[in-house]
């Protein structure tokens, strides 16, 4: 255990400019546009454009994040990429970003945890600074899925959207990130996945006339899997740091589904707390989402000198991961 508190000490997100709304979805997916909001309470989402890829968007919400915290790129030890949506196959896309950013000092990787992936890099990133108190990462979660979405599969075509968040993690003031709580379950991989385009399923004529590089979910199972699974862990989090649940004042979870959110925070004991909430205006970003709701939290002032603040990325894999901290205001 480090004698260093380790904690976020700037934040920032990039949403592209296209907005696209229930009406125009709904014309596209063949829906009414009630359903899409009464079923996941999105009105509307962003989509990048035809010249943006996943390193674009995460570039700019790196940027943001490095005036937030008052650093240069080249200050910057250690960059991570949460992604499941990378610009290619080859090199990662953390590689693609450190380029743009001029981050050259920065060691790279990617993380592929779909929608848990930007807390997976956080924790990741809290283990690096222990063993280095001097060094700086800048974590990234940035998605676009609209490159995958099958617009004929209602279920998945109305809930996604593209967006990137960023947080830098270096040595703060407080006690920073008190506990985290990673978990991986492979035997549920099936519920979420893109099957064609690897090892496995290479990509062909047939399996792109097949739509195997789609994005599929199985939803009701997905549903299920997160309301059994996930309020233990966040219950075994807030245990593990001698914290009560009715003590965290604020969460911020992935953005899976409005719908969900409410009954999640309900069912796992955090009715108490400010439950951030971005999903109705830019739908699930993904490995975005919490990072994407965190810097929105930040720009809104809402979070306070003390405050404990519970992180929960669940999906893919399937996977949940979340951390607590006690959020410092950086200087």
């Amino acid at each position: 255990m480090t004698e260093h508190a380790v904690g976020i000490v700037g934040t920032g997100s990039y949403a592209p400019k296209e907005e696209v709304d229930n009406v125009e979805l709904a014309e596209r997916v063949g829906v009414d546009p009630e359903w899409i909001q009464r079923k996941t309470q999105i009105v509307t989402r962003r989509y990048a454009a035809a010249t943006e890829a996943t390193s674009d968007l995460a570039s700019r919400a790196a940027e943001q994040a490095l005036r937030s915290a008052g650093l240069t790129a080249d200050q910057v030890d250690y960059l991570i990429v949460a992604t499941s949506t990378g610009d290619s196959p080859q090199p990662p896309t953390s590689y693609v970003v450190q380029n743009r950013l001029d981050a050259w000092n920065a060691a790279c990787f990617d993380v592929n945890v779909v929608c848990s992936g930007f807390v997976y890099g956080l924790v990741l990133a809290h283990g690096l600074i222990a063993v280095s108190p001097g060094a700086r990462a800048l974590v990234i979660g940035a998605e676009v899925f609209s490159r995958i979405l099958d617009f004929s599969d209602r279920r998945t075509a109305v809930l996604f959207g593209d967006g990137a968040g960023a947080a830098v993690v270096a040595a703060a003031p407080g006690p920073g990130l008190l506990a985290f709580e990673l978990v991986s379950r492979g035997d549920a991989g099936g519920l979420i996945r893109v099957e064609a385009g690897g090892s496995r399923l290479p990509s062909t004529h047939r399996t792109v006339d097949d739509g195997a590089h789609f994005f599929r979910m199985r939803g009701r199972e997905v549903r299920d899997f997160m309301m059994e699974h996930v309020p233990p862990v966040l219950a075994a989090l807030c245990a593990e740091a001698d914290v009560g649940l009715d003590e965290v004042d604020h969460f911020v979870p992935h953005q899976a589904n409005g719908v969900l959110l409410g009954e999640l925070a309900e069912r796992s004991g955090l009715s108490g707390a400010r439950t951030h909430r971005v999903v109705e205006e830019y739908g699930n970003m993904g490995s975005a989402s919490v990072p994407f709701a965190l810097d929105r939290a930040v720009r809104d002032n809402a979070l306070s000198d003390g405050d404990l603040v519970l992180l929960a990325g669940f999906g893919g894999g399937m996977s949940i991961g979340a951390c607590l901290l006690r959020w410092g205001v950086p200087a």
